[in-house]
């Protein structure tokens, strides 16, 4: 099974996305959700 790599431009835009939506009151794991990956993934990053 091969993944796609994000590059990491992509994964510091996507933890600022977590982190608005965290400003606005959503969980992690909706925030997460809402930027497509997995919350394994975000937390391994």
């Amino acid at each position: 099974m091969t993944g796609k790599r994000e590059k990491p431009e992509e994964i510091v835009s996507k933890f600022r996305q977590v982190e608005v939506l965290q400003r606005q009151g959503v969980t992690i794991a909706k925030a997460v959700r809402q930027i497509g990956v997995t919350q394994q993934m975000f937390y391994r990053w």
